[in-house]
């Protein structure tokens, strides 16, 4: 658990729960931070036969993703802690691999896209428990809305394997 000090909020959640929940929530934005740089970084260099299909897919994914950062940092902040969102922080703290140098054909990028999603959403419906289980139904409601998105571009990018 962070020993972040918060900022001081009328915020009926406890503050213990407040300084969890502001983990939870950091974590979550370093990984969806992470999740997207890794789908552009498919989008821009994919090639093959289908290429014009799977740079839409890369580009339509991690729009997907980068549709909850700003909702998911701002959570952080309102619960009066502080959202950790720089390229070193994220880089720091994420929990997904490095996108693999050496896979460099269309195949490898949609197995691997698939797998960091799987990790990413999974790691997403436990802090959505456990957000639940702190009694905050509104970071909990904000992380299913996360968890749904990303369920769907798991299946996108499974079903085009």
């Amino acid at each position: 658990m962070s020993k972040e000090k918060l900022n001081p909020t009328q915020n009926s959640v406890p503050a213990k729960a407040r300084v969890e929940l502001v983990g939870l929530l950091n974590a979550a934005l370093a990984d969806l931070s992470d999740l997207y740089s890794q789908a552009k970084q498919a989008h821009w260099n994919v090639r093959g036969k289908r290429f014009y299909a799977l740079h839409k897919l890369f580009d339509e994914v991690a729009g997907s993703v980068e549709e909850h950062l700003d909702d998911v940092a701002e959570r952080a902040v309102q619960l009066g802690g502080h959202a950790h969102g720089t390229v070193r922080q994220v880089a720091k703290a994420s929990r997904l691999k490095d996108w693999p140098s050496d896979k460099d054909n269309q195949e490898a990028y949609v197995d691997v896209l698939a797998e960091r999603f799987a990790v990413v959403a999974n790691a997403v419906r436990a802090s959505i428990d456990r957000s639940a289980a702190l009694g905050d139904a509104d970071t909990a409601d904000l992380l299913t809305g996360v968890s749904r998105d990303l369920d769907k571009s798991l299946w996108l990018l499974e079903a085009s394997r």
